[in-house]
């Protein structure tokens, strides 16, 4: 009956396959350092206007859509004076 010791010798072939994979991995490479952020997304000064407007809205206790439409209407007038 050769059955038996040729899947025991095959079972024992494939476990050491498995194990040894990972003696035979690799580390990956390292990665190129990223690109410096475009000038577009630097930090732009603040109107004089956008300012005093966040100072009102905080002195409302404005926050979310309410402050945003706040800023933007308070804004608007403040352009066109």
């Amino acid at each position: 009956m050769t059955v038996l010791p040729s899947r025991a010798v095959a079972t024992a072939f494939a476990a050491s396959l498995l194990l040894a994979g990972s003696a035979f991995a690799q580390t990956p490479a390292p990665t190129p350092a990223a690109p410096a952020a475009p000038a577009a997304k630097a930090a732009k000064p603040h109107s004089a206007a956008s300012i005093e407007c966040s100072k009102e809205a905080d002195a409302k206790g404005l926050h979310g859509k309410d402050r945003k439409k706040f800023r933007s209407q308070c804004k608007a007038d403040a352009k066109k004076s």
